[in-house]
């Protein structure tokens, strides 16, 4: 059966209820009456004490590596550890996370009462003048803590906060922040994971709703726009890109434009974000009937995925489910390595849609509980087409659960359950 307007408007309303993890975290409506209504009304969000106990994850890493406080500038990370959201800017604010003690916060002075709304009533301001350094008020806090170590440096600050330091606090001994931000934030709570897993429905669920009005000569901007939309009718910000045709065999994208034709094949990739954490979903669809070598593509990447999801088990290296994948594209004729099958197997989600770690070759990390990953095998031929499917998953215990829990089932079924 192709894939026409008329087969989506026959598909029936997405369910979107939560798994047994998820219903304790998050409160939001289960009805599935329209395509568009609310899905994040009730989303509680992380609370004071879930930065407490990042916090505290984050000390016992920085105890065993002998690091006397983490600086952590604008950004995810700073995000992640205190909820505080800020701009960056060419004027240091950051975070001083202590070892051992209260968290200290470096803030230019004519900020001060900004800042205050967003802290904690008793949080320590640590201000400093337009002519005054705060490398050295960093250095001099330090001074006043006890115990030695290092200053581990979040792993987003700019270059010229390290250029900074070194300048004013020559003697103090810097150290890569990555080694606590990262194991702290690869394995998900079970709260992060439903914000994930209910991201990924609403994302599904507008490609839905933009599928079922595909027509020919449709724009690609036309296209994402109606799924830009509909993430935000159901509550989140969230939109995509979309390529038509020959076009799709460019993984992120070209700047010539392809309006929708009969036999194209639609690659469209993006996401939305829950309380800041991100989905990311890829689909290709056929506009009309799949000659036999789009059908053959499209199954063995379908087959490439789902040989990884196959594969996915605590302590099994990042860097071997990227090798399953490969196995299975080249074993039917689109290899060898990176020849076809052009760029990694997946990239770790949270509060970024990219991040640590990642599924490449030679990556011996070990898969553990709560780690996230996209995975998202492709084919691309130039002057042909493209196709990639893309689904997160969060490893288990036992093995893996498919975030949103709506993976591609065939070619003509773009979204399991539908």
């Amino acid at each position: 059966m192709s894939l026409t307007r008329r087969h989506f408007l026959k598909l029936g309303g997405l369910s979107v209820s939560l798994s047994g993890f998820a219903a304790s975290c998050l409160s939001c409506t289960r009805s599935s009456k329209t395509a568009l209504e609310e899905m994040t009304r009730g989303v509680v969000p992380p609370g004071s004490r879930d930065y407490e106990e990042r916090i505290e994850r984050a000390r016992a890493i920085m105890a065993k590596e002998r690091i006397k406080a983490l600086l952590l500038t604008p950004g995810s990370d700073l995000v992640y550890f205190t909820g505080v959201g800020w701009g960056l800017s060419e004027r240091l604010f950051a975070a001083l996370i202590p070892v051992r003690g209260d968290t200290a916060w470096i803030c230019p002075a004519f900020e001060k009462e900004r800042a205050a709304e967003q802290l904690p009533g008793d949080a320590a301001l640590l201000t400093w003048e337009e002519h005054e350094s705060p490398y050295a008020l960093i250095a001099d806090h330090l001074r006043s803590l006890p115990g030695g170590g290092s200053l581990a440096i979040g792993p987003s600050a700019r270059h010229f906060v390290l250029r900074g330091l070194e300048r004013d606090a020559p003697r103090l001994h810097l150290a890569d922040g990555a080694s606590v931000t990262q194991p702290c934030r690869a394995r998900k709570t079970e709260k992060e994971l439903a914000y994930m897993d209910l991201a990924a429905r609403i994302t599904n669920r507008a490609y839905h709703h933009a599928f079922s009005r595909l027509r020919s000569g449709m724009t690609a901007a036309a296209f994402t726009g109606m799924i830009r939309e509909a993430h935000r009718g159901m509550g989140a910000g969230g939109g995509a890109f979309a390529l038509f045709g020959e076009n799709t065999a460019y993984p992120h994208g070209t700047g010539r434009r392809r309006d929708l034709r009969e036999g194209d094949f639609i690659l469209v990739d993006g996401g939305c974000s829950v309380e800041g954490y991100h989905s990311d979903v890829t689909r290709t669809v056929i506009f009309g009937k799949p000659t036999p070598k789009q059908q053959r593509v499209w199954d063995t990447v379908k087959k490439a995925q789902e040989a990884v999801f196959a594969a996915v088990q605590p302590g099994v290296a990042c860097g071997s489910l990227d090798a399953v994948a490969r196995a299975v594209i080249t074993e039917a004729g689109f290899g060898p390595g990176y020849r076809f099958f052009t760029h990694r197997l997946g990239h770790g989600i949270g509060l970024d849609g990219h991040e640590y770690p990642y599924l490449v070759r030679g990556n011996d990390l070990k898969l553990a509980p709560g780690m996230t990953f996209s995975n998202e095998p492709g084919i691309y031929i130039y002057g042909e087409f493209g196709v990639r499917l893309e689904d997160c998953f969060a490893v288990t215990d036992t093995g893996v659960r498919i975030l949103g829990e709506m993976p591609a089932e065939t070619i003509d079924t773009p979204f399991a359950g539908l």
